[in-house]
């Protein structure tokens, strides 16, 4: 499969949008009603989460379990990823990015996350030795996403099965109950992997769409 360059400079910024500071931080891109943006920020309240979510509801859920927790450190946030991260992120800032059941897009192979022109983008703004979390339900899914790794990114990664009791998402919770195989890949980027966008900068004062 070839893939096309990203057109980062063409990306409109979500409306209210808000730049952050340069610094390490956590990505959790589709969170959801927050259930492992929570979680991550109880067993990890030194790391900085923006945890993004497109859908009202879920973000609004999310928001109200962000009050009822004391996670000063977790940021949710209601926005499209794709133009969220192409303006607020710095080249080499993220420490790990979550991508935690997505939805597969069965119609639209080209929207999975792996086949997109964006996962360029997004690796430009992972550190050196970086991880993203990729989990899914679907052995296809995963089986592609492996094969886009070693034929298309070159990336190291670990195929891992995610344990019965393991209980991060909603949707993690609903489908371990239904006894289904749930795998994650542990995506590595090794020191001195380039991408075309490792000098682009946030698109700070962009127009708003």
């Amino acid at each position: 499969m070839q893939i096309r360059q990203f057109q980062a400079q063409r990306m409109r910024a979500p409306r209210n949008f808000q730049p952050i500071e340069n610094k390490p931080i956590a990505v959790e891109i589709g969170a959801g009603k927050g259930k492992h943006a929570v979680l991550f920020s109880q067993q990890q309240p030194k790391t900085t989460l923006y945890a993004i979510e497109r859908t009202k509801e879920k973000y609004e859920a999310m928001q109200k379990q962000h009050q009822l927790t004391e996670t000063p450190l977790l940021h949710p946030i209601h926005a499209d990823a794709v133009p969220w991260i192409t303006h607020a992120l710095y080249p080499a800032q993220i420490e790990q990015f979550f991508i935690l059941y997505p939805n597969p897009e069965p119609h639209n192979p080209a929207q999975r996350w792996l086949n997109m022109p964006f996962f360029e983008f997004i690796l430009s703004r992972l550190q050196d030795n970086g991880q993203i979390t990729l989990a899914s339900n679907i052995p296809e899914y995963i089986n592609e996403a492996e094969q886009q790794l070693k034929e298309i990114w070159q990336l190291p990664y670990e195929k891992q099965v995610i344990a019965p009791d393991s209980a991060r998402t909603h949707f993690e919770v609903k489908y371990l109950e239904r006894g289904e195989l749930c795998q994650q890949l542990l995506i590595q980027k090794p020191a001195g992997y380039t991408t075309r966008f490792d000098d682009f900068q946030p698109l700070l004062g962009a127009v708003v769409a």
